[in-house]
């Protein structure tokens, strides 16, 4: 009996269950607060999309580490901005300064985004250019895994046929930063003295206009180094004024004149072929070709104000870069 008894209480403690569930069923949920997602901006990552060309590799997480406002760059694509319905060319760089954030100054690396206006690319070249190497490189870009990329707005970035109407291009490196461990040395160091190119034919260059020769002199006991201006400078007395203050022996004194006046010779020479070579390319060039490096402008971008980045409102400067000059404006 007692088994029975005990199988009919088993039976009792089943059937009530589902009441019990049922009652649980009926408690209301606590509600769960709203949440709230921030819509990206169809521009948003367009700074960051543009290569930081000649930044050392090291310091390019450095740059990221703030969260930079540039949506004056944004604001310039729309209606009444300064780049509304062009053709746009971007490229980035770094400018380090010493700027105060969070109560304490510190030196800091500062994206910047050069915006060229124009029809065509402005060039296809990089300069390389350092204080430790003999002379400068002009080469292809791509020697350097560099190009001119479409850019694609958040909002269209699915979309083939959006690539080909692209009217926003943006100078792009495919070099993996993982793979730098497997370049020899100075290939490496190459990214960091990397420099946009741009040739205005109907300006002439610094060099052109230049006067003055870098002389790194061979002597002993030790090399010789002074600039020495053709124009402004009368050989004999700059020599004399050398040995005067030990710079230079007395025996030295001939041979130190024929090597001032043979790279004397070699910058003029230098002066007149780029000279004609600007002439020739001016000869050459299509009347619409004529127009657009007439009307090319330059805009320099620097983040804006804002709480989790250092302002740069005081250190912002019209200079882009030896071949490019000033910007036409900073923005």
């Amino acid at each position: 009996m007692a088994a029975k008894g005990t199988k009919r209480r088993a039976k009792h403690e089943d059937a009530a269950e589902p009441k019990q569930s049922k009652k649980r069923s009926t408690k209301p949920k606590p509600s769960k607060p709203d949440e709230y997602f921030e819509d990206k901006r169809n521009l948003e990552d367009l700074w960051k999309q543009t290569f930081p060309v000649g930044t050392e590799w090291d310091q390019l997480d450095s740059v990221y580490q703030y969260k930079w406002d540039f949506s004056n760059l944004e604001n310039a694509f729309e209606e009444g901005g300064v780049l509304h319905e062009k053709k746009v060319y971007l490229f980035g760089c770094t400018e380090p300064q010493l700027v105060w954030f969070n109560d304490e100054s510190k030196v800091v690396c500062i994206p910047v985004v050069v915006a060229v206006v124009s029809p065509f690319p402005p060039s296809d070249k990089i300069g390389i250019n350092s204080v430790q190497r003999e002379a400068e490189e002009i080469i292809p870009m791509k020697q350097m895994k560099m190009d001119w990329v479409p850019y694609i707005p958040l909002e269209h970035r699915e979309s083939q046929v959006d690539r080909l109407k692209s009217q926003i291009f943006i100078l792009s490196c495919t070099q993996r930063r993982a793979a730098l461990k497997h370049l020899k040395l100075d290939r490496v160091k190459k990214y960091e003295y990397c420099l946009p190119y741009f040739y205005q034919p109907f300006k002439e260059d610094e060099l052109e206009q230049s006067t003055e020769v870098q002389i790194i002199f061979p002597g002993e006991p030790k090399p010789i180094f002074c600039e020495f201006d053709w124009e402004l400078d009368e050989l004999e007395e700059f020599t004399d004024k050398l040995i005067e203050e030990e710079e230079l022996s007395e025996d030295q004194k001939d041979a130190f004149k024929e090597f001032v006046k043979e790279k004397v010779r070699e910058a003029k020479k230098a002066n007149r072929e780029a000279r004609e070579t600007r002439k020739k390319a001016i000869e050459e060039m299509s009347e619409e070709a004529k127009a657009a490096f007439e009307n090319m402008r330059f805009y320099k971008f620097y983040p804006i104000q804002s709480p989790n980045a250092p302002d740069v409102s005081n250190v912002k400067s019209p200079f882009i870069n030896r071949y490019y000059g000033k910007a036409h404006e900073v923005l």
